[in-house]
């Protein structure tokens, strides 16, 4: 079994994330995790379904927003033969793929209404019935779910309904961003950079002292994601084993990495 990366970080707003972590993991309770864009969400799922009584069977991990609206309901649901035109066998769907272990609701925001009713539907009785299906199948899951938004204003206009918020909440936690975090960040960016140096086969690279002052300063809208982007981009374009303000401030000024 492959390990995780560990949660690092030594700053108060982790020591926060990490205790919730131990607590919430060990409960089958629905989890809806918050955060900005690279604060990990991904990864803090991953460690609730690792530390859960269900480690040793699936995690499921959905990206709502990289479905077409199309074909949520058979990806989600599945469906049987014929249910519509295509379909030419049975297909199990990722809340059936999920029985026993734990599904994972990545940006649930972007989940459309109608199959908001049937994900509470699902949540609450835990059957689900496959499109074009006459038949119901009980489905066994814990549910986890993140975005990078509060969904207060989506529930508040009526795009996200407010039965299936409480559903997907019962417990929820904000990861911090890093701007929050400036104590972790030269760490983190030593860290990232030891990675970069092996994964590219690069002979040893350190940061330069001057370079605390620009990392700790800088706003990092694209979080952990474009801090070790930063760090990987600049030991890759570095002549010297020092890594300098020089090369690095360019770097900070370019568009931070997709999410």
């Amino acid at each position: 079994m492959t390990s995780l990366p560990p949660l690092l970080g030594a700053s108060t707003a982790l020591a926060r994330v990490r205790t919730f972590l131990a607590r919430a993991a060990a409960v089958d309770a629905s989890v809806l995790i918050l955060g900005e864009t690279g604060t990990g969400k991904s990864l803090l799922a991953r460690h609730l379904h690792a530390g859960s009584r269900r480690a040793d069977r699936p995690l499921t991990v959905v990206n709502c927003a990289a479905i077409p609206e199309a074909l949520f309901e058979s990806e989600l649901f599945g469906h049987v033969r014929g249910a519509f035109t295509g379909a030419h066998a049975d297909r199990v769907g990722l809340i059936q793929a999920a029985t026993g272990g734990t599904l994972f609701l990545d940006e649930v925001a972007d989940l459309p209404p109608p199959q908001q009713a049937k994900l509470l539907t699902a949540v609450e009785e835990r059957r689900i019935r496959p499109v074009g299906s006459s038949k119901e199948v009980d489905v066994d899951f814990r549910l986890l779910s993140a975005t990078c938004h509060p969904l207060g204003e989506d529930r508040a206009q009526g795009r996200f309904r407010e039965d299936l918020y409480h559903r997907i909440a019962l417990l929820s936690v904000t990861l911090p961003p890093l701007r929050e975090r400036v104590e972790d960040i030269l760490p983190l960016a030593r860290r990232f950079l030891d990675a970069a140096v092996r994964r590219h086969g690069l002979r040893e690279r350190l940061l330069s002292p001057e370079l605390r002052p620009l990392l700790e300063g800088h706003r990092w809208p694209g979080n952990l994601r474009e801090l070790a982007h930063t760090v990987e981009a600049a030991a890759v374009l570095s002549e010297e084993p020092v890594l300098r303000p020089d090369l690095v401030a360019p770097l900070l000024a370019a568009d931070p990495p997709p999410s």
